[in-house]
């Protein structure tokens, strides 16, 4: 999906989900205030409701999230394209200081995200039959931190669930790797 996204106008937006878990909401109502490329952090301050307004996150738990070099790349060439984008505009730009604006700087409606945006590029990856939704990136990043072996405390603090339980029994989902891991793991222990 990332390489079908690569170079489109939310490559980064893609790339920030699965790197970071945000909700779609929170991935919206990101504002490049929140972003710190020096200091490769993101804050988590808002998120952007379905009727088109700001309110605190779920839980109304803001969190910091330190960005991997993937994500902190694709910020930045992000910004470019944006800067680009907003001269291209001119004074059709309506200038909220998104990170992941509409083409013309206004909130971007997660229904025309995922129908204009998602859905499509589903199709060139070959995954538009999947079933995937862009809360599923979310569930990839929590499945890729336990089959890395991060301990479920460090996953639940990063996709600001307020209980453990959400963690496992929601976000994580056991791959045969992990089964694999798991009996090399005993195998191990016992030999």
């Amino acid at each position: 999906m990332l390489e079908a996204a690569s170079e489109s106008r939310l490559e980064a937006l893609y790339v920030v989900a699965i790197h970071t878990g945000l909700r779609r909401g929170e991935l919206l109502g990101l504002k490049w205030e929140d972003v710190d490329l020096d200091a490769s952090t993101l804050q988590v301050r808002r998120s952007l409701d379905v009727d088109g307004t700001f309110k605190a996150p779920k839980n109304g738990k803001g969190r910091t999230l330190k960005l991997t070099p993937r994500a902190l790349d694709a910020l930045r060439a992000h910004k470019v394209r944006q800067n680009a984008e907003r001269l291209e505009a001119g004074s059709r730009w309506q200038d909220n200081n998104l990170v992941f604006p509409n083409t013309v700087g206004k909130p971007m409606n997660a229904g025309n995200l995922y129908r204009r945006e998602f859905q499509p590029l589903l199709k060139r990856a070959g995954l538009a039959d999947e079933g995937f939704t862009i809360h599923s990136l979310r569930h990839t990043f929590a499945t890729t931190l336990a089959a890395k072996g991060v301990h479920p405390s460090t996953a639940q603090k990063m996709l600001g669930l307020s209980d453990i339980r959400m963690t496992l029994v929601i976000y994580t989902h056991a791959t045969d790797g992990m089964q694999d891991a798991a009996t090399a793991a005993l195998e191990e222990a016992f030999s």
